[in-house]
């Protein structure tokens, strides 16, 4: 902007200086209305900081989508997100198991999220990784994120959203390919069933609540939250 405005305030400051009254060489026109070589030198300027801004806008929404596929030969990992009252839950559909304020993802591997909300409108951002995005009640949004280097990387609720807001945070713990899948072999022996009944006590509000997981998770469970099939508990 100071491209504009600096030449803008030198040009009033000479016009005001040459054009006094004390000035005699200053050329008096009051007839004069028009000039092309003027008239394109002022619009151009300011067409072609349109345009600038303008294309880096449209490259940068289509590169920076956050529904965009990262290119990359590995197969992404698969992970459904809900926002709950003051907790997140995460949802391995291919690990067939859960966590709750926990995420844990590999390394050098796309991660597909599929994000809701059980409860108020909320927004997933883990800012070491990328893009924040929406989650919202009955809805279903697409973020792609991936992690280069092993490393515990902070979550967060970046959308105040009641009382428990400010606890409303987990690790992201990013460990090589071959520790994530002991990880989830791990998980799948220890902890209980995620159901209807167990996700109905999850439901209710709670605050600063420790990571812990579920060894099991019932088939379509995201898709009936996200259609909110689930009774509230």
């Amino acid at each position: 902007m100071l491209a504009i405005v600096i030449p803008v305030i030198i040009a009033t400051l000479v016009f005001a200086w040459w054009f006094r009254a004390s000035n005699d060489r200053a050329i008096y026109l009051p007839n004069w209305t028009f000039s092309g070589r003027i008239e394109i030198l002022v619009w151009s300027i300011p067409a072609l900081v349109v345009f600038f801004l303008g294309g880096i806008a449209w490259i940068g929404s289509h590169d920076l989508d956050p529904a965009r596929p990262l290119a990359s030969k590995q197969q992404p990992i698969e992970i459904d997100v809900v926002s709950l009252d003051w907790k997140w839950l995460f949802i391995y559909p291919q690990q067939h198991v859960a966590s709750v304020n926990q995420l844990v993802i590999p390394t050098g591997v796309p991660l597909h999220f599929r994000l809701t909300s059980a409860t108020v409108w909320n927004v997933f951002w883990v800012p070491q990784l990328g893009s924040m995005l929406y989650c919202m009640n009955g809805m279903t949004s697409t973020l792609y994120l991936q992690a280069d280097r092993p490393g515990t990387y902070q979550g967060m609720s970046a959308m105040i959203s009641g009382a428990g807001f400010a606890t409303m945070h987990f690790d992201t713990t990013a460990v090589a390919p071959e520790q994530f899948d002991t990880w989830a072999a791990q998980t799948r022996n220890a902890g209980t069933d995620l159901d209807a009944r167990t996700y109905g006590e999850l439901l209710r509000p709670s605050q600063s609540v420790p990571p812990y997981s579920y060894r099991s998770v019932e088939p379509g469970l995201f898709d009936a939250i996200v259609l909110r099939k689930l009774p509230p508990p």
